[in-house]
């Protein structure tokens, strides 16, 4: 079984991006096995909270469900982009697909970026899929 890490965030865009890019692989509902993490930065927002009750999460599980994918969660407390390289290699995802946002370079380069850090991080592919513009906060 062929394993995808697919970190969510609040966004429904980027939850069903994320989602539409895992189905279009050929068998994907009888070969690959979606686990899909949320990364909480506060241990006092994490409380029982799963991935599939955060927006992105839960548009994602709904696509990924109706097309017969497996999905597991899992939740995470910490820096989002170490968790997401941290739960890769732990539950041997075969590759990490990533809600992507665009951004402006100076943008990027005052906020951060998770995903640049994954990108240059990971020690498996990546995939991003596209997203909405980044709102300036």
């Amino acid at each position: 079984m062929f394993t995808v890490l697919m970190p969510v965030d609040e966004s429904e865009s980027r939850g069903t991006a994320q989602a539409d890019a895992v189905i279009r692989v050929p068998h994907a509902a009888e070969d690959v096995r979606v686990v899909l993490l949320y990364v909480f930065e506060d241990r006092t927002q994490a409380g029982g909270t799963s991935p599939k009750q955060i927006a992105g999460g839960r548009a994602a599980h709904g696509r990924l469900r109706g097309a017969g994918v497996t999905i597991e969660e899992l939740s995470r407390v910490g820096d989002p982009a170490t968790e997401i390289l941290s739960a890769a290699a732990e539950t041997d995802a075969d590759y990490i697909v990533l809600g992507g946002r665009k951004r402006s370079p100076l943008g990027s380069l005052l906020f951060g970026s998770v995903t640049q850090a994954v990108v240059l991080d990971a020690d498996r592919p990546v995939t991003i899929t596209g997203g909405a513009k980044a709102s300036p906060s």
